[in-house]
């Protein structure tokens, strides 16, 4: 399992990195988990606009979805060939409506359906591709989710926006590599159930066990430095701090 950090960045881009986006690969299968702000123009350094074979929203703010918009434009109307085939999307209740308002002017409102196969993303497992998928529900002010991914006895987690949790906890039991968010400084910020601080995630990490955290969705006004310093203070495990263009082997 492959796994390539397209965005990290939270809340907006950063001059460094584009927001919320990963592509993860396994036996040729393609799969992008969200698609923020700046995502799909940085996608394609690292695959071609047609070569996605799903796309996972974890929830519906901007940062994390707003560039499907682009990304329906680019397959509705592609030049070459006519539409590009139907994809399956999978997002929170009323991802189609969600996306069809930020467009704000599709020629109709099943278009996007003609390009995009969406699909509700509930708790619980579903097999998409080489992957055993489980998500929940973490503690956002929308409905949001963690996933757990599975692939041939390795495990990546990705925690999406999230305060701490017990769904959370149980998604990174065991995980190879934790994709933790760490929008929030300790000590600074304190606003239950929005998002993580760095000891939060550290702290997350170790009561999962998990082997590997990588920090993600630092907004471009949160300090990385001071959030890595106290991820490792928790967490005996390495830590580092996700980099746009980073590749991760699993």
């Amino acid at each position: 399992m492959k796994l390539t950090v397209v965005g990290c960045s939270g809340s907006f881009p950063s001059a460094d990195s584009a927001c919320s986006s990963y592509l993860v690969e396994a036996d040729g299968f393609r799969l992008l988990i969200d698609m923020g702000n700046g995502a799909l123009g940085e996608l394609q350094r690292h695959c071609g606009l047609y070569d996605l074979d799903a796309v996972v929203l974890s929830h519906l703010h901007a940062d994390h979805c707003i560039d499907m918009c682009g990304y329906f434009v680019a397959r509705y109307y592609r030049h070459d060939g006519g539409p590009a085939p139907v994809i399956p999307v999978y997002g929170p209740e009323g991802t189609e409506r969600r996306l069809n308002i930020a467009y704000g002017d599709v020629p109709d409102e099943k278009c996007m359906s003609e390009v995009f196969d969406f699909r509700t993303l509930r708790p619980g497992a579903f097999r998409l591709g080489p992957f055993d998928i489980t998500t929940d529900l973490v503690s956002h002010p929308v409905e949001a989710y963690g996933f757990r991914l599975g692939y041939r006895g390795r495990t990546l987690v990705y925690s999406g926006d999230t305060g701490p949790c017990a769904a959370l906890d149980t998604l990174a039991e065991g995980a190879d590599l934790f994709l933790c968010e760490a929008s929030f400084v300790h000590g600074k910020e304190d606003i239950p159930d929005l998002h993580l601080n760095g000891r939060e995630a550290g702290l997350a990490a170790a009561r999962a066990g998990a082997a590997r955290l990588v920090l993600t969705h630092i907004p471009p006004w949160t300090s990385p430095t001071a959030n890595l310093r106290d991820a490792r203070e928790v967490f005996p495990g390495p830590v580092e701090l996700a980099k746009a263009g980073a590749v991760y082997e699993l």
